[in-house]
């Protein structure tokens, strides 16, 4: 049984959940985000050994990439609270991995790709760790930064479509530190408005982390397989 506080939060007045049901939610997305790992590797393995994203030209796959991946955010929010928000999350995450894997291709041709892999994945499970840790200590309202930081996030996704088009490795490596620096706050972001209790569906939550993870691993494999080529 969910049980709520019953005194005002703070938040617009709204009573929060209480500290088991806040747990539960955590708990809930720290699982469900390690299972949508299985689904996006399948997904990313099934593309390099197919093909399918090289085969596609920079302008198709931007599409693609676009369509699909609203597409499935439309329908995961539309269906949060019913029993297929889970499996459209999961299939979500293995389109993901899909749309990732001509990256993944392309750093695997490199001498040391399979290196500069696993050090983008180790990298982005250490932002990970630290932005987590950090939701725990600080105290703050972060709401008026994250109006800031969307905005940030609007304009590198905008500066990045162009970039598909352009080609250009030192915009790309500009703004895949930006992204890199903004998503980490939306990890910090997303999962402290779930230990404050305002985010209370861990769908929802995953979703927001899985895509914050998704950017900063890809900005990282971009950024070392540039280096990488260089070399």
């Amino acid at each position: 049984m969910n049980q709520h506080v019953t005194t005002p939060s703070g938040y617009g007045g709204y009573a929060l959940p209480s500290l088991q049901e806040r747990n539960r939610v955590l708990r809930n997305t720290y699982w469900l985000l390690a299972l949508s790992m299985v689904p996006t590797v399948l997904g990313a393995w099934l593309g390099v050994a197919t093909g399918i994203t090289r085969a596609m030209s920079p302008g198709v796959g931007l599409v693609v990439f676009l369509v699909g991946a609203f597409g499935f955010m439309f329908a995961i929010e539309k269906f949060k609270n019913s029993a297929a928000g889970v499996p459209i999350l999961l299939a979500f995450t293995f389109f993901m991995g899909l749309m990732l894997s001509r990256l993944l291709g392309m750093v695997l041709g490199l001498a040391n790709g399979t290196g500069l892999i696993m050090t983008a994945f180790a990298g982005t499970g250490a932002i990970f760790l630290g932005m987590a840790t950090m939701s725990t200590l600080v105290k703050r309202d972060l709401s008026s930064m994250a109006k800031f930081m969307f905005i940030g996030a609007v304009l590198v996704l905008v500066a990045g479509i162009a970039n598909v088009f352009l080609q250009s490795s030192a915009l790309m490596i500009t703004l895949s530190v930006l992204v890199i620096g903004i998503f980490s706050f939306f990890i910090l972001y997303d999962l402290k408005r779930v230990r404050d209790g305002e985010e209370t569906n861990y769908i929802t939550a995953t979703l927001g982390v899985y895509l914050s993870l998704y950017n900063i691993f890809q900005s990282l494999l971009a950024i070392f397989g540039i280096g990488g080529s260089s070399d």
